[in-house]
């Protein structure tokens, strides 16, 4: 493992601006170990460990991803005092691979039989990013069972993730999936120089048995590798105000919350829900999805409401959250948000499916009158006028995109009633 380079605490000018891992030791005691996109600039934000230090540290990496990495081998290494206290291990996140012929790649907090564990990681955000990244590259299964189920195998035309490029497909060569579940995983372990090294010995092996379709295609991954390993921006500041978008699970302050970034990371899978019917009769309600804070079209989902009776909005949301939780092919989302209140967010959370396929989602439900964002386990709405600018205009877009589907297939389904089809 690679040896920080020390310098004393009246020495912080030398620091560098570049990505990378630093710490804040006193004499042979490391109280504090950190990453940064900018290690200078992030280190002077540490008033207090700044006081408390008498020697600082850094490692410079090539991107953000390797400093991620770099930092969880080394707190798994060295468990500083001040970083989260390590009793406790729901703080942390832990990258699972489990032990199957087909292996399935996920992220946990505590850690599960028969799989194999790469962490701790601190946030949960930048993980995620770093993961959607690779997964370009190493395409890998990430569905899971419900506690006390079965694994739900893939099925056998391409999903959802397949028309991403993120998921092998349903047939996939056995040997070559086990090589790219291998290859994540050196890589997660920082061992990315060792992968490249593999990948070109491989490439070259294959071009002097004149087999040059496959040579090509260990050439673009070994490219698509490289250019994954310099991406910088996964560490750049992502806004954490009451609700933390990065990891939808906490709600927390950090330094980073005077940031005017996106705090919606790379890897968020946002879904919007909206009921649309004229007293009762053909009832429809629609799910959008956003990826990355754009809409990602081919994931829309529209639901012909079974329910007969009185118009009941809530029973029609229910209805439809439902259906769709269990499709579990289906990429499953970090958020939800639904139109309504507080009746509407009690009745989304209800519908979720217990165990781990529901405990990752967090939902929100948005009053549109008043503009108040109800959220999961925070006792008051929040006005939405008063969240970053970039947060605002996402909801309202998710918002407006959910009305606008749902709207325009009742309107197909009265069509249809009205010409008798």
């Amino acid at each position: 493992m690679r040896q920080f380079k020390c310098i004393s605490r009246k020495e912080l000018s030398k620091m560098p601006k570049s990505p990378g891992v630093y710490i804040f030791r006193n004499n042979e005691a490391i109280l504090y170990i950190g990453k940064a996109i900018n290690i200078k600039e992030r280190v002077k934000q540490h008033k207090k460990l700044l006081s408390l230090a008498k020697q600082l540290g850094f490692i410079k990496t090539n991107s953000g991803i390797e400093a991620l990495i770099l930092e969880a081998n080394l707190i798994k290494k060295y468990r500083p005092k001040y970083n989260i206290v390590w009793k406790d291990d729901k703080n942390y996140f832990y990258v699972a691979i489990t032990k199957e012929s087909f292996p399935r790649v996920f992220i946990v907090h505590q850690k599960q039989e028969n799989a194999k564990h790469i962490g701790p990681f601190v946030e949960g955000g930048y993980l995620k990013r770093s993961l959607t990244f690779l997964r370009k590259v190493f395409p890998y299964y990430t569905l899971r069972p419900s506690s006390g189920q079965a694994a739900k195998k893939h099925p056998k035309a391409s999903c959802l993730w397949c028309d991403l490029k993120l998921c092998p497909g349903p047939n996939p060569d056995k040997k070559d999936y086990q090589k790219n579940i291998k290859s994540l995983i050196a890589v997660l372990q920082g061992k990315s120089k060792t992968v490249l090294k593999n990948l070109k010995k491989e490439m070259k092996k294959r071009a002097d048995s004149q087999d040059y379709e496959k040579a090509a295609k260990i050439r673009e991954k070994i490219l698509a590798l490289e250019r994954v390993l310099s991406h910088s921006n996964v560490l750049e500041p992502i806004i954490e105000e009451k609700i933390q978008f990065q990891n939808f699970g906490e709600a927390k302050r950090t330094a980073s919350s005077s940031s005017s970034s996106l705090s919606l990371c790379e890897s968020s899978i946002i879904e919007a829900y909206d009921v649309s019917n004229m007293q009762g009769k053909d009832a429809a309600a629609a799910m959008v999805t956003f990826i990355n804070g754009r809409p990602a079209k081919n994931l829309y989902r529209k639901f012909k409401i079974r329910i007969a009776g009185k118009p009941d909005d809530i029973a029609m949301l229910k209805e439809a959250l439902s259906r769709r939780l269990k499709h579990l092919e289906w990429p499953m989302p970090d958020l939800i948000l639904i139109d309504g209140g507080k009746a509407q967010l009690n009745a989304a959370i209800k519908s979720l499916p217990r165990g781990q396929a529901g405990k990752n989602i967090q939902v929100m439900a948005l009053a549109k009158k008043e503009n108040k964002l109800y959220v999961e386990n925070l006792k008051k709405p929040i006005l939405l006028e008063k969240m970053p600018r970039e947060i605002f205009n996402l909801i309202l877009r998710l918002r407006d995109e959910a009305h606008r589907f749902a709207i325009s297939y009742h309107k197909q389904l009265r069509k249809n009633r009205l010409l008798g089809k």
